[in-house]
């Protein structure tokens, strides 16, 4: 910025002052008359106090604004009598810096007004509180209807509702999320409750939100229930149907056979029906007893036992078990592994079982593929998770049965329990990982274990 110097500033005829009157105190004192060296001291002393009280006017001035900017208090002003055109222009930027301030202020005001408004009136329940003191900063309304919570201050408030919702809140981390079940007035609730940890000036702050997902867990339920009696009860038609036609018919003919005054023995085309009656009563009974013995295995899923093993042993395994079947059916097996020494911490035995599995369902996804590719790769994932994928490049699986793959007793295939991938992904969630399919009509399919 260009400065031209201001010769109608009142420091001038002060300094012109000063110096006049230091040259006339000399003056005397050369001249050995102290009285008047004396008088023009005081003079010279007198431009001084004034120069200085000049100075710090404007010292004052800067020190004003900057406490107004430390205590946000954008509602002072200066003003002055000075002609001075420069302190003039000095107090005019001054106040001109306080109205943008107050102007900037003012719009945040507005914004954070406005955006604590949404969130107070969102749907989804919102707890905001310093994680280090426990005081709630938000509250919002849903979160008080869904806690049946008037008031609360502090995290710790929050303990008359449930004591294992407020460990829930502290224990959390950023991305951590949790189902519990709550009680709240006379209603049962289920939460879904997810957490955020963010920064707000220099104090740590968490962000909890909060949603009843009772409706959809019913929903849920009621929809898998369907689902799985549809199924059992498809399964059960097909081996009582056959059973009570042929026992009817057995009866009919044995009944007829009775009634004859004439006591005369079966003829061997009877028995021979009778027997092969029989033999299929006999092999229904024993589909059906099968049946149900494996719909009571999806009830009894071990605990997992937790062990650390080397990923690369256990898919060497996996592979001599199927290298027959592969050879046969002309199948190449695939295994890549990162890093190579990547080891699990999980059951060994019901993992192995898993990846038997899904090794045995992409064997048979193929039909008349030239090139037949099973893959398995194991890596971390970006989350520091391990995970397994076990991917065909076979016929693929339609979107609509994709959808049902893991219903218990579901099952694309002409023989199959269908209870392989359910009995799978119960594995899984035994891990606290899960067990996920993708698949595209003409691709392939892909299984993703994630522990």
């Amino acid at each position: 910025m260009d400065y031209k110097f201001n010769w109608k500033s009142p420091v001038v005829p002060r300094i012109l002052f000063l110096a006049i009157s230091i040259l006339a105190m000399c003056f005397f004192l050369f001249k050995n008359n102290n009285v008047l060296a004396l008088v023009f001291l005081g003079v010279a002393a007198f431009q001084v106090k004034q120069l200085v009280d000049l100075v710090d006017q404007s010292n004052k001035d800067i020190a004003s604004f900057l406490d107004s900017v430390s205590f946000d208090d954008f509602s002072a002003s200066f003003k002055t009598d000075s002609r001075d055109p420069y302190v003039q222009r000095f107090h005019r930027k001054l106040n001109e810096a306080l109205t943008k301030l107050r102007n900037s202020r003012q719009e945040k005001d507005s914004e954070y007004l406005f955006y604590k408004n949404i969130v107070m009136h969102v749907g989804i329940g919102l707890v905001i509180f310093n994680d280090n003191t426990g005081k709630i900063e938000i509250f919002n309304s849903a979160a008080r209807k869904l806690l049946k919570v008037n008031k609360a201050d502090t995290v710790s408030d929050l303990k008359e509702v449930d004591e294992n919702l407020v460990q829930v809140f502290l224990r959390l981390k950023t991305g951590g999320r949790e189902l519990m079940r709550l009680k709240a007035g006379e209603d049962i609730i289920q939460l879904s409750i997810y957490a955020i940890e963010l920064t707000l000036r220099g104090e740590n702050m968490k962000l909890i939100s909060l949603q009843n997902i009772q409706r959809e867990l019913e929903e849920k339920e009621m929809e898998a229930w369907q689902n799985l009696v549809r199924v059992l009860t498809h399964e059960i038609m097909n081996s009582v149907t056959p059973i009570s036609s042929l026992a009817g018919t057995m009866e009919v003919e044995i009944s007829d056979h009775i009634k004859d005054s004439e006591e005369k023995p079966l003829e061997k085309d009877q028995l021979s029906d009778i027997h092969l009656s029989l033999q299929t009563i006999s092999k229904r009974s024993e589909n059906l007893i099968r049946f149900v013995r494996e719909f009571r295995s999806l009830t009894h899923i071990p605990k997992p036992r937790l062990q650390t093993f080397i990923v690369c042993t256990l898919l060497d395994e996996i592979c001599m078990l199927h290298k027959n079947e592969l050879a046969e059916k002309q199948i190449k097996l695939v295994v890549d592994i990162d890093p190579p020494d990547l080891t699990l911490q999980a059951d060994r035995g019901l993992t192995e079982q898993v990846l038997i599995n899904l090794v045995k369902n992409a064997i048979q996804a193929f039909e008349d593929q030239e090139e037949k590719v099973i893959t398995v790769k194991a890596w971390v994932s970006d989350k520091n998770r391990p995970v397994i994928s076990v991917r065909d490049n076979g016929s693929g699986i339609d979107p609509e049965a994709l959808e049902k793959i893991f219903i218990p007793f579901f099952t694309t295939k002409k023989s199959g329990s269908g209870i392989g991938l359910s009995l799978s992904r119960q594995v899984m969630r035994q891990h606290q990982g899960t067990l996920t399919a993708k698949s595209s009509v003409g691709e392939g399919t892909e299984f993703l274990m994630r522990f």
